[in-house]
């Protein structure tokens, strides 16, 4: 029996002293209270980057461009009732405030030391890359 596939995009946003924004998902949402990489799914015929850069002007308020994301990697993952694909790009160029509209907090944080926040399983396998890149 086959699961249905979901396609979200997600963003490690980097700052100028390489630290990593992560956001804290909603208590009253599924895997509330978890660290995530701001993101978001991916509507029906839109283009990954385009969903990207419409999530964190929902989610955090910033604008940014197409040609400021970098892909670095991706994550599959098997959820109980569904299959998530995510790319992660990253993103070292924005507009605008870091504000968490839809997340209870968000925080910057050292590359080797995202380890030390609970994040979602589809997360995991993304932090490697990241250490790779900013360490």
């Amino acid at each position: 029996m086959s699961k249905k596939m979901v396609l979200v995009v997600a963003a490690a946003i980097v700052d100028d002293d390489n630290r990593v924004l992560i956001a804290k998902r909603p208590s009253h949402k599924a895997m509330g209270g978890l660290w995530e990489f701001p993101g978001g799914k991916v509507e029906p015929g839109e283009a990954p980057e385009t969903a990207l850069i419409r999530e964190l002007r929902e989610e955090l308020g910033i604008d940014t461009e197409e040609s400021c994301l970098a892909p670095l990697t991706f994550a599959s993952h098997a959820y109980d009732d569904f299959h998530l694909l995510m790319p992660l790009y990253v993103l070292r160029k924005w507009q605008g405030v870091l504000t968490p509209v839809e997340h209870e907090d968000i925080a910057w944080v050292r590359a080797n030391r995202l380890k030390d926040y609970p994040m979602p399983p589809a997360d995991a396998p993304l932090l490697a890359s990241l250490r790779d890149l900013l360490i």
